[in-house]
């Protein structure tokens, strides 16, 4: 087979956003797949089942021809029909299936067939999975962290927005972390965060940035668990501090987590739908602290949180969302946070505003 057919820099691949043909099943690209990558699948996950029904049953031999005949005739052409649109718009792109195995190949051939020759992935998602993997433990090693901390709604997240050297798990995330950090788009699943996570590692890296701050977060964000390599080495480094008044902090959270979502609602469901899916989402967000927060402290805040929303509704005002955003930092939040920066005594850098942590880890090359 020429070099041409087959490619393993899959160093290159991932940070030039090369364009990659996914012809696994969807099942197995909605478990794991990468951020450049499309799925068109050469079977569909029954076709995919009953294969590999035939391959336990009867061999190898079985199966592949179990498989042509199932994707054969009109589905066949349809599928290259397919694959060929894609390479059309993306005519730099590489095959790969789950081991660069059969079904690499035969999409591979088929689209040779009809003129295209395009490269596969050497080892296809199970070695590029492998790199990444590797890559994360290496570059968590290897690079030094700084870790900003501090209350919520202090502005953290706008100190790692305006930084150049940092890792921003949120937005790898896509939550803001907290309880009611959920937003209208899905969270990726656990391996497709690890998968980003890796490849901004690498990205970075590749810039000669071997100190990156991040914010302090929880073990999980959402649903996505920060990779257990990260939070340890984290958790043993220096902190920045972010303070602000309580008003401003306040302020702060109800301008990102009650109006910037009720926007985002809106936009994503339209206006009757998108309302009533933000109350839901803002009610189960508080409720899923109503263990931690006792029956009477959690019956109060709801009953705040309902007259907020009621006011929001009839009047636009989104004011009265502090009668229960105050008491939830105060009471909650704040001893919780204020414990966690007393594990980290001795370990503060620097203590400011957001304006001045920001400028102190800018002139130290963040």
């Amino acid at each position: 087979m020429s070099e041409t057919e087959l490619i393993d820099d899959y160093r290159g691949l991932l940070l030039s956003q090369t364009p990659l043909l996914d012809v696994r099943a969807p099942v197995e690209f909605v478990q794991g797949a990468f951020p450049s990558a499309i799925n068109l699948p050469l079977m569909n996950d029954q076709e995919r089942q009953a294969v590999g029904i035939e391959y336990k049953q009867a061999g190898q031999e079985a199966a592949i021809a179990l498989g042509h005949q199932l994707v054969s005739g009109q589905l066949r052409e349809q599928r290259i029909a397919q694959w060929a649109a894609f390479l059309g718009r993306h005519p730099d792109s590489v095959i790969y299936c789950f081991r660069g195995g059969l079904r690499s190949q035969i999409a591979q051939q088929w689209l040779g067939d009809v003129g295209w020759r395009r490269p596969r992935v050497l080892g296809g998602y199970k070695a590029m999975r492998q790199f990444l993997l590797e890559n994360l433990d290496e570059r968590v090693r290897s690079t030094e962290f700084v870790v900003v901390g501090g209350l919520t709604g202090t502005g953290k997240t706008d100190v790692i927005a305006a930084l150049s050297n940092k890792i921003d798990l949120e937005a790898l995330a896509h939550h803001r972390g907290s309880s009611f950090g959920g937003r209208t788009e899905r969270q990726p699943s656990q391996i497709n965060f690890e998968n980003s996570l890796s490849i901004e590692l690498l990205r970075l890296h590749q810039s000669n940035a071997t100190a990156l701050a991040v914010e302090d977060e929880a073990h999980l964000i959402g649903r996505c668990a920060v990779p257990l390599a990260l939070r340890n080495k984290t958790q043993q480094s220096p902190t920045i501090w972010v303070t602000a008044a309580l008003d401003e902090r306040v302020h702060r959270i109800q301008r990102d987590y009650i109006e910037s979502l009720a926007q985002d609602y809106r936009l994503a469901f339209g206006p009757s739908e998108g309302i009533a899916r933000y109350q839901t989402h803002l009610r189960k967000s508080l409720f899923n602290l109503h263990k931690r927060l006792g029956q009477q402290r959690h019956a109060q805040l709801q009953t705040a949180l309902d007259e907020a929303l009621k006011q929001q509704l009839e009047h636009g005002a989104f004011d009265g969302h502090r009668q229960w955003i105050e008491p939830l930092l105060t009471t909650y939040y704040d001893p919780m946070y204020e414990y966690q920066r007393q594990q980290r005594k001795g370990r503060v850098l620097f203590e400011g505003t957001t304006k001045e942590v920001t400028a102190f880890l800018q002139a130290n090359g963040y």
